[in-house]
């Protein structure tokens, strides 16, 4: 059973000229249960603030638990009202403008309950995701990475946000907000601030088809750092909020918490920062399904070759098994889409007569409860070089357009990770792109190799 936490021991005469010291005065007021085995500290952590062990801590272990009533949301700030009166008009793609507005108020009121927590963010210059790079740096740093074409869609959307849904609402209601001060510049901060410490709480029934729960910020949840091997996970309960030990941590162990399956391009997006090559397990390529489309007219003989293989795609794109814009993900092991390769590899390669008999049959009948896992398996890395030629040359030739499309080539970053000197040398932005960039092409070097034609 999970051991309680217990109220941090603060001195009431808090240095007001101290964040954290101001920050840990505010979690006792609001009894916020902080364990008296951990501390949080800016040094000998990973990034900015941090947790870390002032003794041994054993699996299930509560390292902190919040009362819900101190989480930052639309339902707990006092404008409160404001916004439910006004839900309607602020729905949006995001589902996110009610905390923004929420935020937007209390990070700028100075009789803000959050006070002591938002000032642990002065001027949000700790958060550096690609959205605050210029364009020729995310297009130099980032090219072929998938993260520059999701920052343009996330800046278009987030001034189409700002422009036609916030700046109205906030302008109806010049007692709360001003125009001048609650900016768009702002409003891009508390996105990115959003992005890279808000929690969503998991809807109870998976199997059932409910609205995602709206994001909300939870104070000292967010000063844990991230690692794809974590030691603690944060627990809901109806009362409060856990972080609980997921493994024996060890006395001067950073207390990690984690952020879901993420990428390092995904963390690089959504958070501003990425795992050092190569520490995240979770690592993904993407290769573009068009590049799949690519690589089979490629080697078309004939006009009524390249018309079969079209008729093909076309059919893959009404069955929704393909997209223009989609992509097959490739994580360490092998073919996390497997589904829909599986199905693309099987169709393209088809002959003529079997395709005839593929529509005839409007499909394949699955006689196999295990079809999936046979899926999976033939398309892990382990087992890809049992696939047929064709398939093989089909993934080899598509991983290739996709290393192409990098400003660098697999060699350099290699040689640029493998010498210290100049690793040292890189700025930030450099070295969070770099461990982004190769990680991506070592996964897809790997399937090159894999998939590369036998003398």
């Amino acid at each position: 059973m999970a051991s309680e936490a217990k109220r941090p021991k603060i001195d009431d005469e808090c240095c007001v000229f101290d964040p954290l010291k101001n920050f840990l005065c505010w979690c006792d007021r609001v009894n916020l249960n902080l364990s008296d085995k951990v501390y949080l500290s800016k040094e000998g952590t990973v990034a900015m603030y941090g947790m870390l062990a002032k003794e041994d801590i054993e699996e299930g272990h509560v390292v902190f638990s919040i009362p819900r009533d101190a989480l930052l949301h639309q339902g707990t700030t006092k404008i409160k009202k404001v916004l439910e009166d006004g839900k309607k008009s602020l729905e949006s793609g995001s589902g996110w403008v009610p905390l923004l507005l929420t935020l937007l108020y209390e990070y700028t009121c100075p009789q803000s309950s959050w006070k002591p927590y938002l000032s642990l963010w002065p001027d949000f210059k700790v958060l550096d995701h690609p959205m605050f790079w210029s364009e020729e740096e995310r297009d130099k740093l980032l090219q072929g990475t998938g993260i520059p074409e999701a920052v343009d869609t996330d800046l278009k959307k987030l001034q189409a946000e700002y422009n036609n849904i916030v700046l109205p609402f906030i302008k109806s209601h010049p007692d709360l907000w001003d125009p001048e001060k609650h900016n768009l510049e702002l409003y891009k901060s508390l996105v990115a601030f959003v992005m890279a410490y808000s929690f969503q709480e998991p809807v109870e029934d998976e199997e059932e088809e409910k609205e995602p729960n709206p994001p909300m910020m939870v104070p000292m949840a967010d000063m844990l750092n991230h690692v794809s091997k974590h030691n603690a996970n944060l627990e809901y309960t109806p009362e409060c909020l856990k972080m609980v030990a997921v493994r024996r941590i060890e006395k001067g162990e950073e207390v990690f918490n984690t952020y879901g399956q993420m990428a390092n391009w995904q963390l690089l997006h959504m958070y501003g920062f990425a795992e050092p090559f190569p520490t995240n397990s979770n690592d993904t390529a993407d290769i573009q399904m068009s590049s799949v489309y690519k690589a089979a007219m490629q080697e078309t003989q004939s006009e009524a070759d390249q018309q079969l293989i079209k008729y093909k795609w076309n059919m893959l794109c009404e069955m929704e098994i393909l997209g223009d814009k989609g992509v097959f993900i490739f994580g360490q092991s092998g073919a996390l889409t497997y589904n829909e390769l599986h199905t693309t590899l099987k169709v393209l390669c088809m002959s003529a007569q079997e395709l005839k008999e593929f529509c005839e049959n409007e499909g394949w009948e699955e006689d196999e409860e295990d079809e999936d896992d046979k899926m999976e398996q033939a398309l892990s890395f382990d087992k890809l070089t049992a696939s047929s030629s064709e398939w093989k040359h089909l993934l080899h030739v598509a991983a290739g357009f996709t290393l192409d499309s990098y400003s660098e080539d697999v060699d350099t970053d290699r040689r640029l990770l493998e010498d210290q000197g100049a690793l040292e040398k890189l700025s930030s932005r450099e070295r969070r792109a770099l461990h982004v960039r190769y990680g991506q092409k070592n996964i897809l070097q790997r399937l090159q190799e894999l998939t590369k034609p036998t003398s």
